[in-house]
């Protein structure tokens, strides 16, 4: 009865994916674009490369416009995706990669420069006779990052290309991408759940929640915006008397204790230690950045703006 009444009576809802966001990214810039799942960023770099258009608004990637998706556009961005597979499963990747020569025209000189230089850099030649199915998830996410730079684009949209690995590969895949970026000067926009990706190579973050931008600005500063405390370590000759006067203890052992105060009191808190106690060593932290992109998801988009108004 519900399959003969949605023929004749169907329900619809909107949901709007991307809410008017402005975001300017200069040639030959990193950013990191944040934001929980169903925020938009997927949204984001499909309308950015062409794949879908916008209701409204305007959106120039190297001076064209992407839905249009012409060949002069196309032939300098790229986009690769780390839960979908851009190479042909049951064939091998160099095969691939032959395909994708003929696609973009790159000359066969051209061409089998870049296939031998960017397999050299991740360790890739004995494989490239393999089918793609064949290949471990790490492996196949270097072939497509592989497939996906041999036309030297001059823009990365890169959405989440370390899911599912390894810690050794993610490093293999993070310095392989900074090093592209230096070396060709490309521009690159880069989603990813791993925090460790983005500290390690954007220097600006966007952040974006439920379709809207909630930070854009430097790395540093978000934990300066959002981060309402910072973390005192105390190290003493001995074990160190209990510190609930000074802020909330967040953990103890042996001669060293943590202590998490606000933010603004953390100088003076400080000065108080150094007095009160025979301390060997102090230092001061932000929390980690972990902690303060959950805390700016889990506020949502009205929490975290008046969080931003406040700080500011």
């Amino acid at each position: 009865m519900a399959s003969l009444r949605s023929l004749v009576k169907r329900r619809h809802r909107d949901i709007v994916a991307v809410d008017g966001i402005s975001v300017r990214v200069d040639p030959g810039e990193m950013v990191g674009f944040l934001g929980p799942n169903g925020a938009g960023k997927t949204t984001t770099l499909k309308i950015l490369s062409g794949l879908l258009h916008p209701d409204g608004g305007k959106v120039d990637v190297l001076g064209y416009e992407p839905r249009l998706r012409r060949k002069e556009f196309l032939s300098q961005i790229t986009l690769v995706m780390g839960n979908r597979n851009q190479l042909s499963w049951d064939i091998p990747a160099a095969d691939s990669f032959e395909l994708n020569r003929a696609i973009y025209r790159i000359p066969r000189a051209e061409f089998e420069a870049a296939r031998d230089e960017f397999v050299e850099l991740l360790d890739l030649g004995h494989l490239l006779d393999q089918p793609v199915r064949n290949l471990s998830l790490g492996e196949r996410m270097k072939m497509e990052l592989v497939g996906a730079l041999l036309h030297r684009p001059k823009v990365l949209f890169l959405d989440e290309p370390t899911i599912g690995l390894d810690v050794t590969a993610q490093r293999r895949l993070r310095s392989f991408i900074a090093d592209y970026n230096a070396r060709f000067g490309a521009t690159v926009l880069l989603t990813s759940h791993y925090m460790a990706d983005v500290v390690a190579l954007c220097k600006r973050v966007v952040v974006i929640h439920h379709g809207r931008i909630l930070y854009d600005g430097d790395l540093r500063g978000l934990g300066e915006r959002f981060a309402q405390h910072k973390t005192i370590t105390v190290t003493m000759a001995e074990a160190p008397p209990d510190l609930g006067t000074y802020g909330i203890e967040v953990s103890r052992e042996g001669g060293k204790a943590t202590v998490e105060v606000p933010r603004a009191a953390t100088s003076a808190v400080a000065a108080r230690l150094l007095t009160d106690l025979e301390i060997l060593d102090l230092t001061i932290e932000d929390p980690p950045i972990e902690e303060v992109i959950d805390r700016v998801f889990s506020t949502g988009p009205e929490g975290a703006a008046a969080t931003m108004g406040e700080a500011l």
